[in-house]
């Protein structure tokens, strides 16, 4: 017989979700949504911070509509809520995918005339349609919505997608504009246009379902938004090692980094593996309490090293916050707040707290 293994130890990485914090943007954005319904993008394994602890705490605060790219996504969101609030971004590119969407129950969202086709010649059902106003990535071009295919489609919400929600340009007004007047001619119990950034354009781009994605976990992407959003994920490290350095001793990686005098540095259990990339390097600080210790050599897969000299005490075991404020981390990483969600990596021990 062979003996059971012992539990692996803790993780030296968490990432801990503050569930309060997540149910208070999301029901601030569907304030802020008016009389329009706020859903909830949870793709990308909820922007990284984990379907499992995120999902919970946006259906409690009243999230009833979620959002994912690919239907491998389904099965981790079908465990907490019913599979027809589920759309699926990307639609149907197979028979066998139409076919699956059917059995389960979830919406896909139609972004062309093959995937209408594959759709109705599945069973069909109630799906939502994607039209392209100005974006042109996914969605049909205004020039196909009088194909005889999609008359025959059952359409719940029809949407559009916003190219630059995020800054002042006037390609906001015009597909705003061009969406009304779509939504206008296409029989659709819903419609849908403004993401989280959109939510902060005013009511003419709500319509009857938002879709907030970044601002939901702490992302700011409109200044008008920063009053309402509240930081959602907090992360730690452990220390793996300290080590004395001597004046001229360099550290890591071609030795960017030498040591101006003698110091004390600290050796730290993260790395571009776990979504801490190596634009950091000579950017970041980790932190002690309210001391700041700067990140010194470059970022490895595994590991950073700090300047351990304002935490005197510290010892290896112990464990240091990695500052994530997102829109202040993207300002110092050069990396957007989206990519540093959602490149958050396995190794992190993601728990929840309400």
């Amino acid at each position: 017989m062979v003996p059971t293994p012992p539990s692996p130890p803790p993780p030296s990485l968490r990432l801990t979700i503050d569930g309060e914090a997540l149910a208070a943007n999301w029901r601030a954005l569907d304030r802020l949504s008016g009389a329009a319904e706020a859903g909830a993008a949870v793709k990308a394994n909820a922007y990284g911070t984990g379907i499992d602890a995120a999902v919970p705490a946006l259906r409690s605060a009243g999230a009833r509509s979620f959002f994912v790219a690919h239907w491998s996504e389904v099965p981790a969101l079908a465990r907490h809520v019913d599979p027809a609030a589920i759309a699926v971004l990307h639609g149907p590119l197979s028979a066998a995918e139409a076919a699956y969407g059917r059995s389960v129950g979830v919406r896909p969202v139609i972004n062309s005339l093959d995937q209408a086709r594959l759709w109705l010649e599945a069973g069909g059902g109630p799906c939502h349609l994607m039209v392209d106003t100005g974006i042109n990535r996914l969605g049909l071009p205004p020039a196909q919505l009088s194909e005889s295919a999609l008359a025959a489609l059952e359409i719940d919400l029809l949407l559009s997608h916003l190219a630059s929600a995020d800054e002042a340009t006037p390609l906001n007004a015009r597909q705003r504009a061009l969406f009304a007047a779509i939504a206008a001619t296409v029989p659709a119990r819903r419609r849908s246009l403004a993401n989280s950034a959109g939510i902060a354009l005013g009511a003419d781009y709500a319509f009857d379902l938002t879709r907030p994605g970044l601002a939901l976990y702490g992302g700011v992407p409109r200044a008008e938004l920063a009053p309402h959003i509240r930081p959602v994920v907090r992360l730690q490290a452990q220390v793996i090692q300290l080590r004395d350095l001597s004046a001229g001793d360099t550290v890591g990686y071609n030795a960017t980094f030498t040591a101006p005098v003698a110091m004390r540095a600290a050796t730290v259990a993260l790395g571009y593996a776990d979504g801490f990339l190596r634009s950091w390097s000579g950017r970041g600080v980790l932190r002690c309490g309210p001391a700041e210790l700067p990140l010194i050599g470059r970022v490895s897969m595994d590991m950073v090293v700090v300047d351990a000299r304002a935490a005197p005490d510290l010892r290896a075991g112990d464990w240091l916050d990695v500052p994530y404020d997102l829109p202040d981390a993207s300002a110092r990483s050069g990396l957007s707040q989206y990519e540093l969600l959602t490149v958050l990596g396995l190794r992190f021990e993601r728990c929840t707290t309400t």
